[in-house]
């Protein structure tokens, strides 16, 4: 039977780095913030952000909230966008998503600037990640990496298989993992022969949004599975949330598994609160405190 990887443990241990880090920090005149901008009524946004909130307090952190209508307009959150990053006060900017279809996602996240995109996902952080620079890097797969070195150990060597190629999730992961000296395979739609390559793969992150596709038939016998899916099926007259991987299936397969939920989600709420913390310092060089890293690939 597979060990579960307890994702709000991890989470915690991860938030109350962050804590001390902090208080380090406004020991030396600087107070970390944190501006979330909610554009809309969307109730699953008005929760994720809420979330956010609570656990900046938690930290120590100071959180931001700005709250506009769904027909705000996209000059006008750009706007807001462009007064945050003026505002040295203010570390992070994160702008919930999705956003209202009148309004341009990528020309918006693109605004942000990105030494407060905590996010990681304005394109000199994307392609910083993939040089190995030091940038702020997608809160979700870095909660992942983490959950891989704390299960695994040493990640040197091992062969990764990532099901899934979004910007979110898939790519960034497949760039931390090739930092971590995996060898990387992604998988998606357009791949052939998905089950045989899964097969080979010592460690398996799914990332495709499809309710429980995996299942221990693509597993190799001990494989570690960081299941990302987060999928709402209805199922004995209820609705329930499910990953991308079968977890009673996995089960009898793996030698470790995140469920869901409790797995991946507490770590990209926990490594928000890590990018804003690396955000403020990135902000402050002069500090002599330490500066957030990012291994150079051999």
């Amino acid at each position: 039977m597979s060990a579960l990887i307890d994702g709000k443990a991890a989470a915690a241990r991860v938030l109350a780095e962050v804590g001390s880090d902090v208080l380090t920090l406004k020991a030396s005149g600087i107070a970390p913030a944190l501006a979330v901008v909610l554009v809309g009524q969307d109730p699953a946004s008005q929760v994720y952000v809420r979330n956010k909130v609570l656990r900046a307090e938690e930290c120590g952190i100071r959180s931001l909230e700005h709250k506009l209508p769904a027909e705000t307009k996209e000059s006008a959150l750009l706007a807001l966008i462009h007064s945050l990053n003026a505002d040295a006060g203010v570390h992070g900017i994160l702008v919930q998503l999705p956003l209202p279809a009148h309004i341009d996602e990528t020309r918006v996240l693109q605004a942000i600037d990105p030494l407060k995109d905590v996010d990681g996902f304005h394109a000199e952080n994307v392609g910083g990640l993939s040089q190995g620079r030091d940038v702020l890097t997608p809160c979700t797969p870095a909660g992942c990496l983490r959950l891989l070195q704390d299960t695994c150990g040493d990640l040197v060597g091992k062969h990764a298989v990532v099901i899934g190629r979004s910007n979110i999730v898939g790519k960034p992961m497949a760039a931390l993992l090739l930092k971590a000296h995996c060898s990387v395979t992604v998988v998606h739609s357009r791949s052939a022969n998905l089950r045989e390559l899964c097969r080979q793969a010592d460690i398996v992150v799914a990332a495709v949004g499809r309710p429980r596709l995996v299942d221990a038939d693509w597993l190799k016998p001990g494989a570690v599975v960081i299941d990302v899916g987060i999928n709402r099926i209805e199922e004995g007259g209820r609705s329930r949330l499910v990953g991308d991987v079968d977890f009673d299936s996995a089960l009898t397969r793996a030698s470790a598994i995140t469920p869901v939920p409790g797995g991946v989600g507490p770590m990209t709420i926990a490594f928000l609160m890590k990018n804003t913390l690396a955000a403020a310092r990135l902000q402050h060089p002069a500090t002599g405190l330490p500066q957030p890293s990012v291994e150079n690939p051999a």
